[in-house]
């Protein structure tokens, strides 16, 4: 009897054990309860999906939307009124979920006030280099410091393209070229996941301006959609896979994209098979039951208006949704933070950022990023030892402070910088490096006549002139703007008539149109250069460093040149009470509309300059393919000048006639040379990569194909100057 009641009790406590572990809790498991999910030796998959079946709905509900209860656990964070994360469940050893914003650095996370980290150049700039480990660097300082400041989700890289020149949000985007921005983004997910951090890809899709964002309808046809403005996140998800996907504002052919089931799950999930969870863009979640149906799995809002306890039980109670439903949206969203190993090393608190080594990279970035336009009878760089008095002019936000990138609606996002550089402060450090005394005046223009008398008895005038660019809203034309009281295009006229050596440096967020540029010896885009803007932009002027940055967004010489020349395509009519902006210019944006219409720029898509010279020769390249094999290209590059420096030879491809396509940049390479040094580059076009260099995307079919028929190779220096050419005959 003894023996019968003792295998009793195995047995009952093998039955306890068993329902502990793998049976799903039922209004609170006991705390002792087996957590199986936190093996790191299962798959993440099945971590999430063991994670769902031991929550209840209550806590199920309270993970797909960001809360307003009090931030524990995080020593000197005092909340944000916008909240940004979900609060964690201590039973289930589901961590607080922190998100921090993205494009312009580390900033409008969920701490008031933004505990300092690095203000590092925009993603324009960082496009600029063209050089993806420049890239990559830039997503490193943003995966650290968001560990760094306790958060767990870096809301970038954004991927919309500047097919606007005006467009308000083009400087935290990497330029027009899907190839380009696709490559950038690659190097900024897998450099910010490589420290534990979720990297979100943003806006999905087709958000090119700001105007009326969050209600607008945005036409673009199918093809355009896939083969521009789709493809970069399509290079994201398969080359370095993120953890997540922000979903646009806009509608998208009438349905707006966070409701979208044709790009959340068709295109996202089962075309190219996003494995992460899909957020909306604040506020831009417009539904409970077609949002979920689509497969949006997470609202982001400080306050839920559709992702509430009450809506989801609701339609759970009417059949509109199933429990099932929520169960996906979660799994979806664990299951990164398992692979990124945010459950086994949970991060607890802040801990201290280098800023001397963020800063020094930051430098590096912003000074590889700005771009030489113009540069008459080599007025730069400046002799340092010749040079007696700088007069240093421009408006105080330009010229008189380091210009860090702010975001946010009327940019009220900016990186609370542990340091910033003036301008004033560079020029005087990079002089007192140089061994020069010339001492480097400033004006704030605010006076035409004291500026001009200034540059006047100066051996030397140097304007640094820019642009607003804001999250929120276009920007109403591409001339400069009065700022500080400023009138910057009489500025600059008055400055360059008073003294022949003019320097013009700009920092905008976009294209500017430039009436004064005959005028000017010499100018430098240097985008927004961020902290260390003083010493970069110094270190470029003097030559320190030679400029080595490509224009990632074409400068038009107009207005209205560009593909972009009616209302209908910007800022959109209203129909039926909706404003609606028409992509009737279909593939022909950017670069590839100049060179269909035969019209040339003012500075073409991968135009830059520098302080020595190059040439490209000896172009070889495969003659035949069958569509499958990997297309070689090589050629010489030679540094043909006096100095040491950088250039971008781009490859572009001519598709046939029968595409009806434009030319497509399809590789890039940046290379270092010695003066006379040469250099053979060999470069792989593969059809099966990602961005599908020879592919056009066939609508009927709903897949990419490759046309046969006869392919130009072409490179060169930019877009306007590929005068390497080779056929190449693909028969499939």
């Amino acid at each position: 009897m003894a023996n019968l009641k003792m295998d009793q009790s195995r047995r009952l406590s093998a039955v306890i054990f068993f329902l502990a572990t793998f049976l799903p809790a039922q209004g609170g498991a006991a705390e002792g309860q087996a957590l199986a999910w936190m093996n790191s030796a299962i798959p993440p998959e099945q971590r999430a999906a063991l994670l769902v079946g031991a929550m209840t709905l209550d806590e199920k509900i309270e993970q797909i939307a960001l809360n307003t209860a009090a931030n524990p656990g995080l020593s000197g964070c005092g909340l944000r009124r916008d909240t940004r994360h979900i609060e964690g469940i201590p039973r289930l050893a589901i961590p607080t979920l922190r998100l921090t914003n993205g494009p312009t650095g580390v900033a409008g996370g969920d701490c008031n006030p933004n505990p300092p980290t690095t203000a590092v150049p925009t993603a324009l700039a960082a496009a600029a280099t063209w050089d993806a480990g420049a890239t990559f660097r830039w997503g490193e300082i943003a995966g650290v410091e968001t560990r760094n400041i306790a958060h767990h989700v870096f809301l970038a890289p954004g991927m919309n393209l500047g097919r606007v020149a005006q467009a308000g949000r083009n400087f935290e985007y990497f330029g027009e070229d899907p190839f380009l921005s696709g490559v950038m983004a690659v190097q900024q997910v897998k450099a910010v996941q490589s420290h534990g951090i979720q990297a979100n890809v943003k806006h999905f899709v087709a958000n090119e301006q700001e105007t009326e964002r969050s209600s607008m309808n945005t036409v673009v046809d199918d093809r355009t959609l896939h083969e521009l403005y789709l493809l970069p996140f399509e290079m994201s998800i398969k080359d370095a896979n993120p953890a997540s996907v922000m979903c646009s504002y806009p509608r998208i052919g009438g349905v707006f994209a966070c409701e979208s089931k044709h790009l959340l799950t068709d295109v996202l999930r089962n075309q190219w098979g996003f494995q992460g969870y899909v957020i909306s863009d604040r506020k831009a979640t417009n539904s409970t039951v077609a949002s979920i149906k689509a497969g949006l799995d997470l609202e982001l809002d400080n306050t839920a208006t559709w992702f509430t306890p009450a809506k989801i039980k609701a339609a759970l109670a009417a059949g509109e949704i199933t429990v099932a439903d929520i169960d996906n949206m979660l799994k979806r969203r664990f299951a990164p933070m398992f692979r990124l190993g945010q459950f086994d090393n949970p991060i607890h608190d802040f801990t201290p950022v280098d800023f001397a080594a963020h800063a020094e990279t930051s430098r590096l970035i912003a000074e590889e990023g700005s771009v030489l336009l113009k540069n008459q009878d080599g007025m730069l760089p400046l002799t340092a030892s010749s040079l007696r008095s700088i007069a240093l002019i421009g408006a105080a936000t330009f010229a008189g402070a380091a210009k860090l990138p702010a975001t946010g609606p009327k940019g009220i996002i900016t990186v609370n910088s542990a340091r910033s550089v003036t301008p004033l402060q560079g020029l005087n450090s990079a002089l007192k490096a140089l061994g020069s005394s010339a001492a480097v005046t400033f004006d704030d223009g605010t006076d035409l006549a004291r500026a001009k008398a200034l540059a006047e008895k100066s051996d030397v005038a140097i304007v640094m002139a820019g642009d607003i660019s804001l999250e929120g809203e276009d920007r109403a034309n591409l001339s400069l703007p009065v700022v500080d009281g400023v009138n910057q295009e009489a500025l600059i006229a008055a400055v360059a008539a008073a003294n022949p050596h003019t320097v013009v440096v700009l920092k905008d967020g976009g294209p500017v149109l430039m009436p004064w540029l005959s005028r000017v010896g010499a100018v430098l885009e240097a985008w927004y250069p961020g902290q260390e803007d003083g010493i970069a932009v110094a270190n470029l002027l003097f030559g320190v460093v030679n400029p080595s940055g490509r224009l990632p967004i074409t400068f038009p010489m107009a207005e209205k040149d560009g593909a972009i020349r009616s209302a209908e395509q910007w800022p959109g009519v209203m129909i039926g009470g909706v404003r609606t902006t028409t992509y009737t210019e279909g593939l022909q944006m950017g670069y590839r509309w100049y060179e269909a219409h035969g019209t040339a720029p003012q500075f073409s898509f991968g135009y830059g300059l520098s302080y020595t010279t190059f040439s490209m020769s000896q172009l070889r390249a495969t003659k035949s393919a069958d569509g499958t094999k990997p297309i070689q290209v090589q050629f010489v590059v030679q540094n043909t000048g006096t100095r040491a420096g950088s250039n971008v030879p781009q490859v572009y491809l001519g598709l046939p006639a029968s595409t009806g396509e434009p030319q497509r940049l399809v590789a890039f390479q940046k290379v270092s040379l010695d003066p006379g040094e040469k250099k053979r580059i060999e470069i792989n076009i593969d059809p099966d990569a990602s961005n599908h260099p020879l592919g056009y995307w066939d609508s009927k079919s709903q897949k990419w194909s490759i046309a046969d028929g006869e392919y130009q190779i072409r490179v060169g220096d930019s877009a306007a100057n590929t005068q390497l050419r080779a056929t190449l005959t693909v028969r499939q």
